[in-house]
């Protein structure tokens, strides 16, 4: 009985290579299965989901757990309850193309306010976000900023504190016209959105989309000020935990939009 139980026990691979796509738990599929094999063939064949992980069976058999996009309990699917959590083989899944997307926080954290971006970037750099996002603190560094948004990103989101007249600490996303960038000054040290991507058109091919998550500042500083301000305003601290979501709801809605586009 040991050497079954030992079995049981082996550990699966944390990945598996699909038609030369690396997929593993948190990956993004389609479902593919294989016409009679299930019950739910019909209603689930060409559904996205998540895989939830990978198992082995005695055989060495490999099998993933699927958790359906559109499944209102689909909660439920980390505690592996029936229904809410499929399994499929390898050739049953189709890896959907990753999204690639680069979430840029701008601005100067001595600077009050300015450092809005920062600061979230900060929280999203520990957070778990869709394969192929990556976070990046770009500070004050416009120019390193500009040569990165040329790497061949599907997105980019600028994380900056926006003043636009609302309330301290109101959340907006904004997509800069390109009209707006052509008409820009160009600032090698300018890191205001519209300025970050004038200077990364003149360096080479942008992103097909530049978005904005911006928070309205209370202490807006010019840097001429006799002291410096290390902190955030108490209403744009506040601003954090939503500004978070607000990320995470725009980078679910660019990967949906993706995949509307996948045959």
């Amino acid at each position: 009985m040991t050497g079954a139980w030992d079995e049981l026990a082996r550990a699966a691979p944390e990945a598996v290579v699909i038609g030369g796509v690396e997929v593993r738990r948190g990956s993004r599929v389609r479902l593919r299965p294989r016409a009679g094999a299930d019950v739910f063939d019909t209603v689930l064949a060409g559904r996205t989901g998540v895989v939830e992980g990978i198992e082995q069976d005695m055989e060495d058999r490999l099998h993933l757990t699927v958790s359906v996009d559109d499944d209102p309990g689909r909660d439920l699917a980390a505690r592996r309850q029936p229904g809410h959590t499929f399994f499929f083989a390898p050739e049953e899944v189709e890896p959907l193309a990753r999204l690639r997307v680069l979430v840029a926080g701008i601005g100067n954290v001595f600077l009050a306010d300015d450092g809005f971006g920062v600061a979230l970037a900060q929280r999203l750099a520990g957070a778990t976000l869709p394969p192929g996002v990556e976070v990046v603190d770009y500070g004050i560094r416009g120019m390193d900023l500009a040569y990165a948004m040329g790497d061949g990103w599907d997105a980019v989101v600028l994380l900056d504190a926006v003043p636009r007249g609302e309330p301290p600490g109101t959340l907006s996303i904004i997509e800069p016209r390109i009209e707006e960038a052509e008409d820009a000054a160009l600032d090698a040290h300018g890191m205001d959105p519209v300025s970050v991507l004038a200077l990364a058109r003149t360096l080479g091919a942008t992103p097909a989309r530049t978005l904005v998550v911006g928070c309205e500042p209370l202490v807006r500083m010019t840097g001429d000020e006799d002291e410096l301000v290390g902190e955030l305003s108490a209403p744009v601290r506040a601003a954090l935990p939503a500004a978070e979501e607000l990320v995470r709801s725009l980078l679910a809605d660019l990967t949906a939009q993706r995949e509307e586009l996948s045959p």
